[in-house]
């Protein structure tokens, strides 16, 4: 099938993002006007000629996770409408990604419904990162391209930690695939964290799974949300004899107390991408260091349109 021009539009959650992905593409950010009605319903209205175009629209479906999700079907209806002939959906931050199944009686399962939704409003493929759980992709019944992070963060931890004796950090059971992956790559050690408590109301012990002592640890989570378990995590390693303890995840959510925590933390640094913008008081954290993932997502975007494979994307 003939697909014609690219045309790329974004909604208000990834501003800096998509200008880096147009950048990259010298693809100039399609025009487009999002308004809200008096009682808060939004209103957007395509600027352009789309007819027969092939669209992507980038918009993580950060906080505020509603404003942010609703914005986007109603981009992709308007395009629908405006007679676009492809529209792919580019979501860096996939939110409740979390809910992927019922962790009790009576309890929804939003990330699918979150892919019906999507669906039913007109994209005709995903672009995503970093899902929580990989199992998401098989949610939607049409194309998933789901990236990684992993060459962004590799390249850095190659640069940064040359000369140091690295292992790689679980914070849970549920990432050591995750950790495994990077510590191959890198030829460096692995640990686990054991999180256990040990009676009701009783704070949780952190038990470390591997050895830490006199190396350079890096903790590896897809997010960092309360930071809570980064947190400890880094303590309990350091209190194992790491020399160093730095974090490192895709996904900054840094809600509630995560700013506090990760200041008073053992983390020399936390290492995170643009997939969701830091809001002001995080810039200011001088252990926060942000990574770019823009020319990993526009280098797919370009793949995905010109009909290339982009497998060899997904390390």
């Amino acid at each position: 099938m003939f697909i014609n021009h690219m045309k790329i539009f974004a909604g208000n959650s990834n501003p800096d993002l998509a200008a880096s992905i147009c950048e990259y593409l010298a693809v100039p950010l399609g025009l487009m006007e999002i308004k809200r009605f008096s009682d808060g319903e939004i209103f957007v209205e395509i600027k352009e000629n789309v007819r027969g175009a092939d669209v992507f629209v980038i918009q993580s479906t950060r906080t505020p996770v509603n404003e942010h999700l609703m914005e986007l079907l109603i981009i992709i209806d308007a395009l629908r409408r405006a007679s676009a002939r492809r529209i792919t959906a580019v979501i860096p931050y996939y939110g409740y990604a979390r809910q992927d199944r019922k962790t009790a009686p009576r309890t929804p399962i939003t990330a699918k419904l979150v892919a019906n939704l999507l669906t039913v409003a007109g994209a005709r493929r995903v672009l995503t990162m970093d899902l929580h759980a990989g199992q998401i992709q098989g949610f939607f019944d049409i194309p998933v391209d789901h990236l990684f992070a992993a060459p962004v963060l590799l390249d850095y931890i190659r640069e940064t930690f040359r000369d140091e004796e690295l292992v790689i950090v679980s914070p849970d059971a549920g990432g050591v695939e995750r950790a495994r992956a990077y510590a191959k790559r890198l030829g460096a050690g692995i640990a686990i964290i054991d999180k256990r408590r040990l009676r009701p109301n009783e704070s949780e012990v952190m038990h470390v799974v591997g050895e830490v002592k006199g190396k350079v640890a890096i903790i590896l989570d897809d997010m960092v949300d309360t930071a809570g378990t980064m947190c400890q995590a880094a303590q309990a390693i350091k209190d194992h004899g790491a020399k160093e303890v730095h974090g490192m995840a895709t996904h900054p959510v840094l809600s509630g107390p995560a700013l506090e925590r990760i200041q008073k933390s053992a983390l020399k640094s936390l290492v995170v991408t643009d997939t969701i913008p830091l809001r002001e008081e995080a810039k200011k954290i001088k252990k926060i260091k942000v990574l770019s993932v823009a020319k990993l997502l526009g280098e797919a975007i370009r793949r995905i349109h010109a009909d290339d494979s982009v497998s060899s994307l997904f390390v």
